[in-house]
This record gives structure tokens, sequence and C-alpha cells, in this order.
């Protein structure tokens, strides 16, 4: 697909603003309406949804050029697909696609973000977005005998990421996911050194071709083990392996779980039983990728009947996040004894971002915090002790925008807890 297939959907575009703000029937007050973060800090028309469409149509039609501020609209974005979500309330539109092929069109332009090219460099050297990581790619697993499953016969193939890989700060949330798996028998597997990145977020910062040069190297190796199955705990990485690898048609029958809905069907199961209480009230935080982006890619091939009205033959299925990963993650903090979940306004197919998305983490910081400060204000009017989530890079940023903030509010991962529970 390119810029040009998604004419049609950019000027069906009404500008009627849903993108910016939740349907109306869900508000539940004035200070939680919005859904896209970047209309929400820079509240102009450009920085909307909606805005891009206009955008794209002007760059189809040369009114528009990659000029300095365009570009700084096109990368002020986190790619959480809140507005896409939001138009599909009530209509039948892409938004979010368009939007990631103006990326595209940028980078294959030449018209690139210098912090996002530092990251593409050092995925395309060392098989990470993690710039700089010096640690071992499997170092993380030292001590805890996992099986390489490049060498080994394994039925589940636990692919880590490349965060948790290199943050040493993470290597808790990798250790505990592996101890749980052991704990309840699962024959699994890791790459180890020879583990590469999915290419999901270089695909969110317009590099197309490196995303599917990483998509071919993993399917690769994944084929080659006979594995039919993939858990990750990263969101990101989950998006990328169900979705976009299906998207490009290199997925095949792999089936992609994330951690927490591996871990509820063990716990439904009896293969693990979370027995001790955990006294504290928690308040859960849906990642972008794990929620509204993961729903399964929906292949339509057919045309367009050009009336008044848009008109497809066969009908057109629409994905409107409706059927992203929820209640797994909120099945398991219900297992655990003690544990208070309380839910904030904006959650599931609505909910808020984090802010690490979309190489905005890396190209204005100062912008992925401040989302983050909104969601972590969020959180601390629900009551709750603590935010609790299930992506990595959603840890990351809460932990730093806490630490900025100095709010008292913890965050931990949903394993974590569980392995309290344990």
């Amino acid at each position: 697909m390119a810029l040009e297939d998604y004419r049609r959907d950019m000027e069906t575009c009404r500008r009627c603003s849903p993108c910016k703000f939740m349907p109306l029937e869900l508000v539940k007050g004035y200070e939680r309406i919005n859904v896209c973060p970047s209309i929400s800090r820079y509240e102009f028309h450009s920085y909307s949804g909606g805005g891009r469409m206009v955008m794209g149509t002007a760059l189809l039609e040369k009114r528009l050029d990659y000029t300095e501020k365009l570009l700084e609209v096109v990368y002020n974005c986190q790619m959480c697909g809140a507005c896409d979500t939001s138009c599909k309330y009530s209509m039948d539109m892409e938004v979010i696609e368009p939007i990631n092929e103006i990326r595209i069109s940028c980078v294959e332009s030449g018209h690139t973000n210098p912090a996002l090219d530092r990251v593409i460099n050092s995925l395309r050297k060392q098989g990470t977005m993690v710039p700089g990581a010096r640690a071992k790619r499997s170092q993380w697993a030292a001590g805890l005998n996992i099986k390489d499953f490049t060498k080994e016969k394994v039925d589940v193939i636990f692919h880590v990421g490349c965060l948790t890989s290199y943050n040493r700060d993470m290597w808790k949330l990798a250790r505990t996911a592996a101890e749980l798996l052991h704990k309840a028998d699962v024959n699994f597997g890791i790459a180890g050194e020879n583990e590469t990145c999915c290419g999901g977020r270089a695909y969110q910062m317009g590099y197309k071709e490196d995303f599917i040069n990483q998509a071919k190297k993993n399917m690769a190796m994944i084929k080659k083990s006979g594995a039919k199955t993939l858990v990750t705990g990263c969101a990101e990485g989950y998006q990328a392996f169900k979705v976009l690898y299906d998207k490009f048609g290199l997925k095949g029958d792999l089936e992609v779980l994330h951690i927490t809905e591996y871990l509820a069907s063990l716990i439904k199961e009896g293969k693990l039983k979370p027995k001790k209480k955990v006294d504290i009230t928690v308040t859960y935080h849906d990642p972008c990728h794990l929620g509204r982006m993961s729903e399964p890619y929906i292949h339509w091939k057919g045309k367009e009947i050009v009336t008044d009205i848009r008109v497809f033959d066969p009908p057109k299925e629409y994905r409107r996040g409706t059927h992203g990963v929820y209640e797994p993650p909120r099945d398991v903090l219900k297992s655990i004894r003690g544990l208070k979940v309380v839910e904030m306004d904006r959650i599931k197919e609505y909910a808020w971002c984090c802010g690490a998305g979309g190489g905005v983490n890396e190209t204005n910081p100062e912008f992925s915090l401040w989302t983050a400060n909104e969601r972590i204000k969020e959180a601390e009017m629900t009551g709750a002790a603590a935010i609790v989530t299930a992506c990595p890079w959603c840890i990351k940023n809460f932990n730093e925008a806490i630490a900025q903030k100095g709010s008292s509010l913890k965050v931990f991962d949903v394993i974590e807890l569980l392995e309290k529970a344990l």
C-alpha cells in the first residue's frame, strides 16, 4: 500500500473532530475527554487525525511540501491509534494507516528525523532499537537454564524484546516471565544472542523497508525451529508479530500470544495457582499496542464502487479497536487474592497513551513525558497506590514521569504482581 491508496479515506474525513475525543456516551467529565495526545498538547488542527488527513491529500496534490513545520507535525505523534478508533465509532474510513503512510513517504523521500535515524542505524548494525546497548542480548537469562530454540526443540518461543533485553532495570521482568513459565512446566526457549528486533517500532517511525527486513529474519528463524507458538511480554513486539507480520503476508500459521494471555490460560488450566494475598489497590493501564492496535489484521480484497457514499464489493470490515487484548491482563489481576482493581475513565480501546510510542520518546522526550504525566494524574484520581500495565515501554515512561513529577504512585507489570501471589 502507499499514501495514494488511502486517498479516498483521507477525502472522506468530514473535519468533525471525533478523532480528538472519546465518544460522548462514554464521557464521565470534561477533564478526561481527549484521546489524542498530539492535538491535546499542541492545540492546532494539523496535529489531529483529521488534520493529518488534510495534510496527506495536500501532499498527494503537491499543495504542500516537506517543510520543517510539516515534519514537526508528522513526527510529534505517538502513533497510538486513538484517533483511528474514535473516528471509527461512527465512520468507515482508515485513519492510522494513511498517517503511517505519510511517515513512510517522508522516509522514502529522505525527510527523516536525525534522532530516529540514529535508532534505525542501531537496528541495522546491532539488531536492536536501543542505541548504545552494551550488554549481551541474553545476559538477563544467566543461571535460569533456558533452552535455546535455535538448537533445541521447544513448543513455545519466548521473544523477550529489545528494551527488556538491554535495559538492566527491565531484566527482572524477563526473568520473572521465564520463572513463571518454568513453574508451569512449559517447554519453551529463547533465541539467546540470535534474538533480533521485531521491527515494529521501525514501522511506526516510517522505516518500512527496515521493518520488513527484520520480519523476514525473525520468521526464517522461527520457521526453522518448528515451533508453532510465540509468546512475548512486549506489547509493541506483540502487535508487530501478530498484526504487522500478518498484514505483509509473513506471519503464516504462527500463533502469537502476549504473556498475559498465556498466563491467564495457565491459571485457568490450574498450572499456576496464585494463593498468597497481595493487599494493594491498583489501576490497570491498557498499552496501545496490546489494546486497540493489536486487533487482528483483516485481509480484504475487492473494489470500491464510487457513488455519493462509500460502497465496497464485497463489504469491507474495519478494525475498530474493539477486539484488542483487554480481559486477559485483568483476569490475571482478578486471580490474585487481596488485590483491588479500580478503573480509570479512559480504558480499553479509548485508553490514553503512555507517550513512549511512535518515536516521540526519542525525538521529543518533553512531549513524551507530558503524555505520561497526563496518565499518571488520571491514575492518581482513582485513589490507587499503583498503576499496573503490560508493556516495558509504558513502565519505562511512567517511571521517568513519576520521578520527574515526584508522585508516590508505584508502577508494576502484571507479571510482577502474579509472581508475588505465587
